[in-house]
This record gives structure tokens, sequence and C-alpha cells, in this order.
């Protein structure tokens, strides 16, 4: 190994703080509070099953692409190219301009921005739309330069995000709430697969995907370009974010299951963290919530728009990165202002039809060396995930066949949410069968 491809210990705290950054977005700070709430004394079991899909299956999927060497569509491209295509395009759309990017201004004006306006002005238009033009100034700024995006997320936004986390959890453990209570609704006795499941509500999984292209490309830039050590930086990287994420997961989990006596049960995570901040901090609390969701969902604002411009830019070279930054910040802006509520119904139902599917091929990608990387294997695999991940979805946008949802209740955990995970399995082995035919 060429020793100027080894980064130094600060540069691997760098560059793992910069990609804790990009995935702590606002759904990550809402959903572990409601989660605890819900799950009460089985908070324990249900932050395992949400540290698997928050978590886990996020780190394994920046391995992946640091281990393909190049980016999502190379995976995915391993079905077939077209497929390849289409699919890497709708994945970087979704995170992207039609639903992460501006789901981050939104979710910070209702909660970092709202709460300080006047009654008055709380529910007009025009408040929202002079934010979201701030939030992506601000957002271009930082994306235009992704080259030192290490140096100004890792070293600025990160630590400010850090403090202000930490003084909320702080508190809660030295002086909680309250007792954690019964566990409440689904969450009484399938409390591990409901937040297996809420899990892909963080989008963490094929926002992995394509922020880890944005570390291979940080990575690069520190002089860091053969596998092996882009692989073990982006290991170590994947490390540091995974423990962060985990610590802040647990930390806000905590929160959400001390607070019933408190706050009550509340409709959802922000509700239950800007009650829980005034409780702990008083006005201040409400101020330190506030700067948590603002700087939380810009970083993760920056790091969308820079992963999906550089996509974009791959596929059409002819145009310049910065006209991308421009375009999706302003086309994010524009969106942003229908509202929270309705980004929401609809990302839902899209989230799960395509979060099977990106997490089928990612942990195909770690074992496809044993099938020859054959085509059949992973068509196979991913139609059994779609067939059920497709009905899932439409389930979601409340358009339900019964014949349909009668006969896939007939497979293991569909009930649980993660029935597409036997006809992956099954459509995979089916494919290493056909694929070990063809080579007798």
């Amino acid at each position: 190994m060429n020793h100027s491809q080894k980064l130094s210990i600060k540069k691997n705290i760098t560059v793992g703080l910069m990609l804790f950054a990009l995935f702590l977005g606002a759904g990550n700070i809402i959903f572990p509070p409601e989660l605890g709430q819900m799950a009460g004394e089985k908070i324990v079991i249900s932050m395992i099953g949400f540290l698997i899909t928050g978590v886990g299956l996020p780190l394994l999927a920046v391995i992946a692409i640091a281990k393909s060497g190049s980016d999502f569509e190379l995976i995915a491209s391993r079905v077939h190219p077209l497929f390849g295509a289409i699919f890497t395009m709708i994945v970087y759309l979704s995170i992207g301009p039609f639903f992460g990017i501006p789901r981050t201004a939104t979710v910070s004006y209702e909660i970092g921005i709202v709460p300080f306006l006047p009654e008055t002005l709380q529910n007009t238009g025009w408040t929202l739309g002079l934010f979201t033009i701030i939030f992506f100034v601000i957002t271009v700024l930082f994306a235009l330069n992704p080259t030192k995006l290490v140096d100004r997320v890792g070293k600025i936004l990160t630590p400010i995000l850090l403090v202000v986390i930490g003084l909320l959890a702080l508190k809660s453990f030295i002086t909680p709430m309250g007792s954690i209570g019964a566990p409440l609704g689904s969450y009484e006795n399938g409390a591990f697969f409901e937040s297996f499941v809420q899990g892909y509500l963080t989008m963490d999984v094929i926002a992995a995907l394509a922020f880890g292209i944005v570390v291979i490309n940080a990575l690069h830039n520190e002089g860091v370009r053969d596998s092996k050590p882009l692989v073990k930086a982006t290991v170590i990287a994947g490390i540091i974010a995974a423990a962060a994420l985990s610590l802040v997961y647990i930390s806000l989990g905590y929160i959400g299951a001390t607070s019933m006596e408190a706050v009550g049960v509340q409709e959802n995570g922000g509700a239950i963290l800007a009650l829980a901040s005034k409780i702990l901090y008083g006005q201040s609390g409400t101020m330190i919530l506030a700067l948590t969701i603002i700087f939380a969902c810009l970083t993760t604002s920056i790091g969308l728009v820079s992963a999906c411009s550089q996509y974009f830019k791959k596929l059409m070279p002819k145009m310049p990165y910065k006209i991308f930054v421009f375009a999706f910040s302003a086309f994010s802006a524009f969106v942003a202002n229908v509202g929270l509520t309705r980004l929401i119904e609809i990302s839902i139902p899209v989230l799960l039809i395509i979060y099977p599917l990106a997490i089928v091929l990612m942990l195909m990608s770690f074992i496809d060396h044993t099938f020859d990387r054959a085509p059949i294997v992973y068509s196979l695999a991913l139609i059994g995930t779609a067939i059920v991940s497709i009905f899932d979805g439409l389930k979601a946008a409340d358009i339900n066949i019964s014949a349909i949802d009668k006969l896939l209740s007939f497979l293991p955990l569909y009930a649980q949410g993660i029935g597409w995970l036997i006809p992956a399995i099954v459509g995979a082995v089916i494919g290493i069968f056909i694929h070990k035919l063809k080579k007798i």
C-alpha cells in the first residue's frame, strides 16, 4: 500500500463525521422519540430493530459502493444496463429533488421556525417561501464546491449538530421527565418488526447509495485512490458515522420513552421533542431543538444536492456541475412549498416500493462473486422482491386489491411488513440453480 494513501486519524474522523452529518436529517431526529414513546418498556428490542435498518444497512450500503469502486448504478447495472440507469435515476430523484431534499427544508421550517413566529404568520405561505429561499441559498453555497465538503461539513456543521443534540440528551438522562411506560399499539406484540420497518422512513439505505460516491470523491481528494485503501478508509468512516448515529438514536429514543408522563401521547416525534425540550430547558430548549433540526436538515440537504448533482453530471458530462446544483436546489425549494404533510403522504408509497429493491441489490453485491454476478440471479431476486414491495406501496396509497392481499398474506413476515424477504431469497436461489445448469 502506498503510504500516501493512508489517512491520518484526524482525517478519518473528519470523513466519518461528514458521513454522520449527511445521514442525520430531520427524519432521523423525529422518528426515534416517537419510537421510544410507543415502545415504552420494549425500547431495547425496538431500538435494535431500528438500528438494523437505520444504521447497519446504511453502513453496508456505503461499503458496497466503495467496494464496487464506482457508484450505485454500477451495482444496479448487474441486473441489466437499462435497469441500472432507470432505477438509479429513480433512487436519486426520490431522495433528491422530489422528496428528500424538499423535506429537509419543510421540516426545518415547521419545527425550527414556526414555533418562533406570531400566530398570525404561522399559516401564511410567504413565510415558508422566504425560508426555503434562504435555506437553499445556503445549500447552494456549500454544495457548489464539493471538494471542500469534508472540511466544511465535518469541521463546522457537525460539531454544532453534536453539541445541540448532546445538550438535550444529557439533560434528559440527568433529570428524566418520567418513568418508562408500557408499550402501545403494534409495539405491544411486534416491537422488533415494527421498528425495523420504521427504519425505512429515515431513507438512509437509499441515501447511502447516493452518499457513497460523495465519500469516495472526498477520499480521492485526500489522495486515497486504490481499491483496498479506499474500502478500508470507507469502512473506518462508516463505523465512526454508525457509532455516532447509534448514540444519537438511543439518546432520542430514551427521551421519547421517558416523556409519556410529562407530555402524553403525541402524534409525531417532532411534537414529542418540542414539548420535551421545553420541559427540560424551558424556552432555551425550544431554541436548542430548532438549531438541531435546522443544522441536521441543512447538512443532509447539502449532501443530497451534491450527490444528485455529481450523478447527473456523470450522465450529462457537458453540463456544468453548478447548473445541476442550482436546478435541484430551485426545484426542491418549489416542491417544499406544498407542505410537509403532503410530501410525506406521497413519499411513503414510493419508499415502500423502492426500499426493499435497494436493500436486496445492496446485499447481493457482497455475495455476487459466488454466482459470477449472473444477471439471472439478480433479476429473479428483484422480481420476487418487487411483487411484494409494489403491492405494499399500492396499499400505502390506499389502492388495495383484496385478492392479491389474501394471496400474499400467506407469506412469512408479510404481516410484519417484510413479506418481500422470502420471495427475494427464493428468487435468488432459483437464479443460482439456473445459472449452475447453464454452466454444466
